[in-house]
């Protein structure tokens, strides 16, 4: 059974359930944090009146002060999956955790019309404002962990995107590399070359580096691991796009490449691929 400002804030939702929702809705819709460009009057309703639900059902075996409790659980994965939605559709942190906040205002108002008792009433409205606060702030944080987890799948897509693998030539690759190559990128980088090597039946790879900027003996490393899977996947490799100052970095690092062939330009490499093939291009363009 609830007691003191759960059974209040109960009795206030049982007198006024619906004028307490109108009220609520009315508030957010003139509320600047609310975008109506994102969110539609009547998917907001539907919200509001879902919240109000939930916590008619938790706060008569609830504590206010501990919304980390098992009888908070609904409420905690229904404001869990507001946060997602609104951070998908891209409201800000303050948007999403006012929705929670823009309650209090509508809901004390009514608290305050049906006391008397001034000081039990300052007594009840401050534990019911600590437990408001509570679950404003762990929207925030659902927030905050929904539009990390949308950021992290988005560089995930960027990565994939930024390494294609293409089919040059029948039986040869190429993947050319554009950025900083590091253990993610290198992941991914093998991940989509023996996925196409499997399903093209490639024999020969070409990893163009004319666009990594700078290669360190970390990077050197990658590309030989990506090299020697390839090869486990019985297709070779040929890296291109070995520039002067590249050449010297790795003498200077002393990164042993001697078993990969290297060439300066894409070009040379696919000439070098088409002869392994048995396969030339003549000068007007006829394959031989």
């Amino acid at each position: 059974m609830a007691s003191g400002a759960g059974q209040i804030i109960l009795n206030v939702f049982a007198k006024h359930d619906k004028e307490l929702l109108a009220e609520w809705v009315q508030g957010q819709l003139a509320s600047a944090s609310l975008r109506s460009d994102l969110m539609r009057e009547s998917e907001l309703r539907e919200q509001s009146r879902e919240f109000i639900a939930l916590l008619q059902q938790v706060l008569p075996s609830a504590k206010l002060d501990r919304i980390e409790g098992e009888e908070w659980t609904p409420i905690r994965d229904f404001l869990a999956g507001l946060s997602r939605s609104r951070a998908i559709q891209g409201f800000s942190p303050s948007e999403t955790a006012s929705f929670v906040f823009s309650l209090k205002q509508p809901l004390f108002s009514k608290v305050r019309t049906g006391s008397t008792d001034v000081q039990k009433l300052a007594d009840e409205l401050w534990i019911a404002s600590v437990m408001f606060d509570k679950l404003g702030l762990f929207t925030g944080e659902m927030y905050q962990k929904s539009r990390e987890e949308v950021i992290s799948r988005q560089q995930q897509e960027l990565l994939e995107l930024s390494t294609p693998v293409v089919q040059l030539w029948q039986d040869i690759l190429a993947l050319p590399l554009i950025g900083t190559l590091d253990s993610a990128r290198t992941q991914v980088v093998m991940e989509n070359l023996l996925q196409k090597i499997v399903d093209t039946g490639a024999a020969l790879a070409i990893i163009d580096i004319t666009g990594v900027p700078t290669v360190d003996t970390l990077v050197a490393q990658h590309l030989l691991k990506t090299v020697a899977a390839a090869r486990l996947m019985g297709a070779d490799c040929i890296i291109s796009g070995i520039r002067p100052q590249i050449a010297q970095t790795i003498v200077h690092l002393g990164v042993d490449l001697q078993d990969v062939t290297t060439k300066a330009t894409l070009a040379d490499a696919f000439s070098v691929a088409l002869t392994r093939l048995g396969a030339t291009i003549s000068r007007n363009g006829a394959v031989a």
